[in-house]
């Protein structure tokens, strides 16, 4: 399906402190399209990651409007912008945010428990995401015993679980060395080429050159939305991931929303 994923129309967030109103988000008006790999830029306090976060459905806007796919995201219940993010979006994060006590495969498993998989089916399904990022030889290793850059392989093979139509990726190679930095933008790549939709939130100018369109955000406003024609092709002499492309009707045949 091609055609609009996300759009908002006058989006803001305000927060109170006190008597002070603090307005985080102002007026954001954007489209993100199906398939595309867009950067949202920003410094530090700029409003980007609450913008990532209402994008998400992990926070609500207290202004304009958001649809996700066909959905009216503000219009739905607790329990139903639930349901949407669980089985619509995947998150990247910094801090990996795998749990220290389980191993990589339970890690990737985690989205699919909650989705009601089957023992057996998480299992098979975690072993062949980590083949697809290039960790199968790591699946039962406890999150310690993995380098950075192999916990963040982890993190989006949990992100892709449940065969999102959305990743969002927040500073997702902030935590990492630029070799390890190269190898996960590389495989955000071949994801986006296999028809994932992402959206990346940096405030890093040489990880948003890889992607298609760079969004910058300052003060809480959109202050340029510009196409990239020639994004940078990353690259790593580190372990290079499996390319997801190799089967795109498995892990990457979305279901439209």
């Amino acid at each position: 399906m091609i055609g609009p994923l996300i759009q908002t129309e006058g989006l803001g967030k305000t927060f109170f402190r006190g008597t002070q109103r603090l307005h985080v988000l102002l007026d954001v008006t954007l489209r993100i399209d199906r398939g595309e790999l867009v950067a949202i830029m920003g410094p530090s306090g700029s409003g980007k990651s609450t913008l990532l976060n209402i994008l998400g459905c992990l926070d609500r806007s207290t202004a304009g409007t958001y649809r996700f796919g066909e959905e009216a995201v503000l219009d739905l219940s607790v329990g139903e912008v639930a349901a949407l993010r669980n089985r619509h979006i995947g998150f990247v994060f910094q801090g990996f945010n795998l749990l220290p006590r389980l191993t990589a495969a339970q890690n990737v498993e985690l989205p699919l428990v909650y989705a009601g998989a089957g023992r057996r089916e998480r299992r098979r399904r975690a072993f062949e995401l980590l083949d697809r990022v290039g960790l199968a030889e790591r699946a039962d290793h406890l999150p310690q015993q993995l380098s950075g850059g192999q916990q963040q392989r982890v993190a989006i093979a949990r992100a892709i679980a449940n065969r999102p139509a959305l990743i969002l990726a927040d500073e997702p190679t902030g935590s990492l060395d630029s070799q390890s930095g190269r190898a996960i933008l590389t495989l955000f790549q071949a994801l986006n080429r296999s028809g994932v939709t992402l959206v990346v939130v940096t405030h890093d100018a040489s990880v948003a050159r890889h992607a298609r369109r760079i969004i910058a955000v300052r003060d809480g406003r959109i202050v340029s939305d510009r196409a990239n024609p020639n994004p940078l092709k990353a690259s790593s002499n580190d372990e290079s991931p499996a390319s997801p492309s190799q089967d795109p009707h498995d892990a990457y045949a979305f279901e439209p929303i």
